[in-house]
């Protein structure tokens, strides 16, 4: 079977909204998959932020 060439998924980054704030070097950032015909707007997702060692909000980037 072959892949169909406009699959609804598509790869993502999620980026933490807090770190920038924080002044601390680096960034947090996640990569993940989402259907695009299901969610078509920016994901939003608690994730870990290592760096700030809490859980904080990461947004989908572009």
């Amino acid at each position: 079977m072959a892949k169909k060439s406009k699959d609804a998924r598509v790869q993502v980054i999620l980026e933490c909204t807090e770190h920038k704030t924080s002044g601390r070097p680096g960034t947090s950032r996640y990569v993940t998959t989402k259907n695009k015909k299901n969610t078509p707007e920016r994901l939003e997702l608690k994730k870990f932020n290592p760096i700030l060692k809490k859980y904080t909000i990461h947004k989908e980037i572009k």
